[in-house]
């Protein structure tokens, strides 16, 4: 099994932490949003994964590819590092691995993480991953036959024509075969609102006889901005409740209250707070005379005599004296 992650987008709606580290790499109950979909994604493929290729940008630097390589080793897989210079569309993006693309393959955009309670059936020619939402209006979505069979992708329909949305995770069988379509749009320069896309590839193949079924997954979580990703974390820790309570070493708990679920990183300092529920304290982080909620806390952060809700503090930052709702990206200081 091979498995392509395109993670080279700027994320500009979760800025500004996608200023300083990519979207992917933001970590979700401890561990980095890329971390846990290749977790995810091996556990209910059932099956050996032989690499995991991941597309990003050129500027991300060394130590993230270094990274994200010992993220496909935890999972028994060789990782590869290609890159993508311009956003170019879906189908473009996923070429940028073409040397990856063969045999069985999964493709999965690193903005998203899910919960699944199956194992897939790799003997499927295509399997299409959806979740049912109340608003279809602004996502691809897919019809089904009476067999169950994926008749239409159909991408932002104006008028109901499904409750069935895409949510950027697809396996397919002949991943040479993929690789084909793709290239097919690539040298004949077929693009959609300006870019190649991933679905004209998936319609050609299912124009051609191309089966493709749906893989319908019990909670599709959303990590596109800063309210989505600290949604995400809390639903997170609730599936992992009672795993992860002051999980880290050298944890310094000095007369404060931690309310599960919640992340505690390594050497982290809590002293005379009220922590949690659902909130990840990356290592090194100190919080003194606070209360914290429903928030992600990255890596070296400083908290002093603050009441904060819903919000993202970003590695290095300090905030001493106010109660708040904020997302502040590395090293930034609030003071009151």
């Amino acid at each position: 099994m091979q498995i392509i992650i395109p993670m080279a987008g700027k994320g500009k709606r979760m800025r500004p932490h996608t200023l300083t580290t990519a979207k992917p790499l933001i970590p979700v109950a401890g561990k980095p949003i890329v971390q846990r979909l290749v977790e995810d994604i091996t556990k209910v493929c059932g099956q050996k994964v032989n690499e995991i290729a991941f597309v990003i940008g050129p500027d991300f630097g060394a130590e993230v590819e270094k990274d994200l390589v010992k993220v496909a080793e935890s999972q028994g897989a060789k990782g590869s590092i290609y890159y993508q210079d311009k956003a170019l569309g879906t189908a473009h993006a996923i070429m940028c691995a073409k040397d990856a693309i063969k045999g069985k393959t999964v493709v999965a955009f690193a903005d998203t993480l899910f919960k699944a309670d199956f194992v897939m059936d790799t003997e499927q020619e295509g399997v299409i991953w959806v979740q049912k939402i109340e608003d279809p209006s602004q996502f691809g979505v897919v019809k089904l036959d009476k067999a169950g069979v994926i008749t239409d992708f159909v991408e932002k329909p104006s008028s109901f024509v499904s409750d069935l949305a895409i949510i950027g995770i697809y396996y397919f069988k002949d991943g040479d075969y993929l690789k084909k379509e793709l290239q097919y749009l690539l040298d004949n320069d077929i693009k959609e609102k300006g870019e190649y896309q991933l679905t004209n590839a998936l319609e050609n193949m299912k124009t051609k006889g191309t089966k493709f079924k749906p893989g319908q997954v019990t909670e599709w979580l959303d990590c596109g901005n800063k309210n989505a990703t600290v949604y995400t974390n809390q639903r997170v820790l609730e599936f992992d409740k009672g795993k992860l309570h002051l999980k880290g070493k050298n944890v310094k708990n000095n007369n404060s209250i931690v309310i599960e679920p919640c992340f505690i990183g390594d050497d982290v300092e809590l002293n005379n707070s009220i922590v949690g529920p659902h909130v990840s304290i990356g290592a090194g982080s100190k919080v003194s005379n606070s209360i914290l909620k429903n928030s992600i806390i990255q890596k070296e952060v400083k908290i002093g005599n603050a009441n904060i809700d819903n919000s993202i503090l970003g590695t290095g930052a300090e905030v001493n004296g106010k109660a708040i709702d904020i997302s502040i990206s590395d090293y930034t200081q609030i003071i009151v």
